[in-house]
């Protein structure tokens, strides 16, 4: 059984990146920027470690990232209020379109997936996924 778990979520991984890269790639943007811009987008203005620390990678990533992300105009840098040390990164205007945009092609993406489950199980489904990123 665990064998074909293993392959089905590899499976599901594998079409899920597809898509996302071409969904990416036709607004000019890398699959970490735009994760850069969901992680703004839901979680909002955050410290340049906070963000690194969410994402997953280090600090020297993330500063090009958002140089790269700056230059597009999706994201700005402020001096934090309280510690002079620290970074704020938070989305432009353009850069909250950008994400709002992407977030309503994944939800289109969900309702197409999902069209054919029961509301049962879409909780259970949920339920499961929200396990599995509790793991991590």
């Amino acid at each position: 059984m665990l064998d074909k778990l293993n392959h089905a979520v590899i499976e599901f991984y594998e079409k899920l990146s597809s898509w996302e890269h071409d969904v990416v790639r036709e607004k000019g943007l890398t699959l970490p920027q735009m994760h850069t811009l969901e992680v703004l987008g839901i979680h909002k203005a955050m410290r340049m470690k906070e963000l690194a620390q969410r994402m997953g990678i280090t600090t020297g990533t993330l500063t090009v990232l958002v140089d790269r992300l700056e230059d597009k105009e999706f994201v700005c840098r402020k001096p934090h209020q309280t510690d002079r040390r620290s970074i704020i990164v938070e989305l432009t205007g353009s850069g909250q379109e950008m994400f709002k945009e992407h977030d309503r092609l994944h939800l289109r993406l969900i309702e197409e997936l999902t069209s054919e489950f029961s509301e049962e199980e879409k909780v259970i489904l949920l339920g499961c996924i929200e396990k599995m990123n509790g793991a991590f």
